[in-house]
């Protein structure tokens, strides 16, 4: 069963991100706010819990469009083609923020993502959730999660989350209620970028 872990977003205590750490540094899963929906994300260099999250989704692990969460754009060049200065106007103009952007995947991605030609940074206005990157070392592979209810796309509630989630991630951080609505996802693998879902993050910003 998972651990439920309080954090507070405005001030996140080092002694209780630091048991989440040595939870994903253990290849294990974590439920984490962000400053859109709640996600669920493991160590980018563990490929035993690379794995748990894709049967988790139901999908193929070399098929998933996870995103990469980074704690700023220092990471980009780990992962990422060199990008255009235009493009990186952008990308500093609008995060940390509600945005996930797809860039050019270099050939330093993990290798269960190989295949692909790109991907989806992160970087969320979120600072239980930055900590955590910052502490790890390095990104967070996430994906969001999904809820059951018809109406209600996202789960908001920590505690429900818990509820749902406790036999299939090993921490549910309860960092108070979370959004509903997910990350604008805009394309900027290209010559121009170009919104691909609209969500949180306002579109003006291209």
């Amino acid at each position: 069963m998972a651990q439920f872990i309080k954090i507070y977003p405005e001030n996140p205590n080092p002694a209780a991100v630091k048991k989440v750490v040595d939870v994903l540094k253990s290849g294990g899963l974590v439920i984490y706010p962000t400053d859109t929906v709640y996600g669920l994300g493991c160590d980018i260099t563990n490929s035993k819990a690379l794995e748990r999250i894709a049967k988790i989704k139901g999908i193929k692990l070399e098929k998933a469009n996870f995103s990469f969460i980074c704690c700023d754009l220092s990471n980009l060049s780990d992962y990422v083609k060199q990008i255009d200065t235009a493009t990186f106007k952008l990308l500093k103009r609008s995060l940390p923020g509600p945005y996930t952007f797809i860039l050019p995947g270099n050939s330093n991605l993990p290798k269960e993502f190989k295949k692909k030609t790109t991907v989806g940074i992160r970087v969320p206005d979120n600072e239980i959730a930055l900590e955590l990157v910052r502490q790890l070392g390095n990104p967070i592979v996430s994906t969001s999660i999904h809820d059951d209810d018809e109406v209600l796309e996202y789960s908001t509630d920590p505690e429900l989350i818990f509820e749902k989630w406790q036999n299939l991630v090993d921490v549910v951080i309860d960092g108070g209620y979370g959004d509903n609505m997910p990350s604008t996802i805009i394309d900027a693998s290209g010559r121009e970028p170009f919104v691909v879902r609209e969500g949180k993050g306002d579109i003006s910003i291209i």
